[in-house]
């Protein structure tokens, strides 16, 4: 799970119905991105940030590094 996502989503009082229907994407579609069994492109990550008012390096680094290893 995408713990920064997550947090981050619910700080700024979001749901993931919110999110999904900003982005363009179903609910199911973002959730799978929030329990990262889905990927995502650099321009979903840039939209997500966006949305969320940080960058994407903050959100996605760390998940991303840890599947690298």
């Amino acid at each position: 799970m995408n713990f920064k996502l997550k947090q981050t989503r619910q700080k700024k009082g979001y749901t993931a119905k919110y999110m999904a229907e900003k982005l363009g994407i179903s609910k199911p579609f973002y959730s799978q991105i929030e329990n990262n069994k889905r990927s995502l492109s650099y321009n979903m990550a840039v939209k997500i940030a966006d949305i969320l008012k940080t960058k994407p390096d903050r959100l996605f680094y760390d998940d991303f590094k840890k599947r690298i290893q």
